[in-house]
């Protein structure tokens, strides 16, 4: 029963590990993605007021 606890617990650790990990690559894309539209966005409105 203990060796079952155990191996049940490494799941979980691994399984959250792999959730956090997950979430800071999607924010990491996500937030490059999101400066790239920024400063696409800031030439865009620099070239139409010129």
């Amino acid at each position: 029963m203990t060796l079952n606890i155990t191996n049940c617990s490494r799941g979980i650790r691994n399984a959250w590990h792999f959730h956090y990990a997950f979430n800071l690559v999607i924010k990491v894309v996500c937030g490059g993605f999101g400066i790239a539209l920024l400063t696409l966005n800031k030439a865009l409105c620099f070239r139409v007021e010129n």
